[in-house]
């Protein structure tokens, strides 16, 4: 019940209404770590919530997106997947197995930020800066581990 009053908080603190499919999908993206799609949030939620069509899913991550809530994160598959955890992190995606991985990396994030910075790029605000390394997992089984 904690996380379902978290979730109303959030929808009402960027002004959208708490509904059902929101509070539904959403709540699959915060206990989901694995970067789910649209066809994978359906097939997980619609054993308990069969009134939620996937075209419903797609309607409500676009909202969640447009709102701030949720991120897209975009594959060299083409397929879209989604994040819930907005704080500062970057990527590691396996072209191999489609699997992503969050990182986190304060240093690198801070260089990059001060590179930018000390560019001085005339004319752009710079909103949020976004790391994604592609390669492939040497053992596909394993977590990429950044030492």
């Amino acid at each position: 019940m904690e996380i379902t009053n978290q979730i109303k908080e959030r929808l009402s603190d960027v002004g959208l209404k708490a509904t059902h499919p929101r509070i539904t999908v959403l709540r699959e993206l915060m206990v989901s770590d694995d970067h789910p799609t649209a066809e994978a949030i359906h097939e997980t939620i619609k054993v308990d919530n069969p009134s939620i069509s996937l075209g419903s899913v797609y309607r409500v991550l676009d909202v969640l997106v447009d709102s701030g809530l949720i991120q897209r994160v975009s594959v060299r598959s083409g397929s879209k997947r989604y994040d819930a955890n907005m704080t500062p992190h970057g990527h590691i995606y396996c072209l191999k197995t489609n699997k992503i991985q969050d990182f986190y990396d304060e240093e690198l994030y801070g260089l990059i930020n001060d590179f930018f910075r000390k560019k001085r790029i005339k004319n752009f605000r710079i909103n949020e800066i976004k790391l994604q390394v592609n390669g492939e997992r040497i053992d596909p089984e394993a977590d990429v581990k950044i030492l």
